[in-house]
């Protein structure tokens, strides 16, 4: 039987809040199509963890859609250059005449979609590309018209916009008739990674969403730069995957502070994802982002250290400090990071051991769960002072100093540091040379003091170089 409106879905893997699945229903029985493009996720670095995580959210979302009476399909290619075909001949076999998608912002993702619509156009199908994945959808623009380079004002702007409209989420489509066997879809590249920490289940996603809301939202600022302390609301993975939508994060925020008399504008986790937009929407605008090039173009310039050996010791958590080392175990050990620490391990290579962000960047991604491009990237660019409203080059996080302020006992070290467990709550945030031989902890791979100077002098030389041109 001919099913005239498909759905084809990539990283939105959710059936609430999901315009494209919603509003093709509106149009009359639909079938979703999953594409996926393992050579390609390569190409992005996309880590083995979020591979995984997606692999079980398709599973789930194909079970929730036979319970609706939806039909859903799996097809894998190497890249995006292969889609244009594979869906043509999809298409056609099925005799679609709608395709119904949600836009993406990166340019190779715009690119794959705008060769699918142009392909498909040529055989009578018709594209209904749906808004992006962020609260607010539209361009946020200055008065001039032109894209927020600075995130206050950006901000600013932002609520404003958010104030004047009703953002709610969607509902899910309704059941198109009796429940359909569920045919479990045919993975070939799926990859092992921490189940036990992110569940692939929307549902799971949203009672978190709303347990956080609930108990911890209100204590987020106070509580989300410690990395001992169960702060965040470690709901990145969902978001990256498109597993919860952030209208659903905004409608729940609103929602809470409501009931507890208070302003939802002034939440400070809502401005968090406010960063995210303002990150997706940097990326949309300026594509060269997307290309491995700095806001600041004049960085360019800089003669990043190609001492691949201090760049090892980073990933592997074995740079003697503390706190860094820490930090990278848990990223390697979980596919995760707190994101005080992802500043700090960031500065401490762009700043410190002054390597090339860029390779920070993809072994991030290469190592995340929740791995987003844009607000990979974005964040990079700030630590490293490439990026647009990026910390200022003069500024460079003592590691020991954040150690002690946010992980003051010790416990985050002694979790994934294991063999400075038996130090006291002063020395283990940096150990005598006695105590790392003691330990079999390794010396520092660098002097701090002489580094940040380095790093200081050698943006005070580009800046020095760009007012003389």
């Amino acid at each position: 039987m001919a099913i005239k409106h498909l759905v084809w879905l990539r990283n939105d893997l959710r059936w609430l809040d999901n315009p494209a699945l919603y509003y093709a229903a509106l149009e009359g029985n639909i079938r979703v199509l999953v594409t996926a493009t393992p050579t390609q996720w390569k190409k992005h670095h996309e880590s083995k963890a979020k591979i995984g995580l997606r692999a079980g959210l398709i599973r789930r979302l194909f079970a929730k859609l036979a319970d609706s009476g939806i039909s859903a399909e799996l097809i894998t290619v190497d890249t995006f250059d292969d889609l244009p075909d594979a869906l043509e001949r999809y298409c056609l076999s099925h005799g679609v005449e709608h395709i119904w998608f949600n836009q993406d912002i990166p340019i190779d993702e715009q690119q794959r979609d705008q060769g699918v619509s142009q392909q498909l156009r040529g055989k009578g199908i018709e594209s209904h590309p749906q808004s992006v994945d962020l609260i607010v959808p539209n361009a946020v623009l200055s008065q001039q018209g032109t894209p927020f380079k600075v995130f206050t004002p950006f901000f600013k702007r932002w609520l404003s916009l958010l104030s004047m409209q009703d953002w709610q989420p969607l509902p899910e489509p309704a059941p198109q008739g009796e429940a359909l066997d569920f045919i479990e879809p045919e993975i070939h590249w799926e990859q092992t990674y921490r189940d036990d920490l992110w569940i692939p289940d929307q549902e799971i996603a949203k009672q978190k969403l709303w347990h956080f809301c609930h108990t911890k939202e209100a204590d987020y600022q106070a509580k989300r730069d410690y990395p001992m302390e169960p702060g965040t609301s470690t709901l990145s993975p969902y978001l990256a995957l498109g597993a919860l939508g952030p209208r659903e994060c905004l409608f729940a925020i609103q929602y809470v502070c409501e009931q507890t008399d208070r302003r939802w504008q002034d939440s400070i986790w809502l401005k968090e994802l406010a960063w995210r937009d303002f990150y997706r929407q940097l990326m949309g605008h300026f594509s060269f982002l997307a290309m491995g090039k700095p806001f600041k173009n004049e960085t360019d310039f800089i003669r990043w250290n190609q001492d691949e050996a201090l760049f090892e010791a980073w990933t592997q958590g074995n740079t003697g400090f503390p706190i860094v080392d820490a930090a990278m175990r848990q990223l390697n050990q979980t596919g995760w990071m707190h994101n005080r620490l992802r500043m700090v391990s960031a500065s401490f290579l762009s700043k410190l051991i002054f390597a090339d962000w860029r390779k920070g960047e993809a072994y991030f991604m290469s190592k995340l769960v929740d791995g987003e491009f844009s607000a990979n990237n974005g964040g990079w660019q700030w630590s490293a002072s490439t990026g647009c409203d990026a910390a200022p080059y003069f500024r460079v996080f003592n590691p020991t100093r954040q150690s002690e302020t946010y992980d003051a006992n010790g416990d985050f070290i002694r979790r994934f540091v294991p063999e400075l467990k038996t130090l006291d709550a002063k020395s283990i945030h940096n150990p005598s040379p006695t105590q790392r031989i003691e330990c079999g902890y390794p010396s520092p791979i660098l002097d701090y003091k002489a580094a940040r100077l380095a790093a200081i002098q050698a943006f005070a030389d580009l800046k020095e170089i760009k007012e003389h041109k």
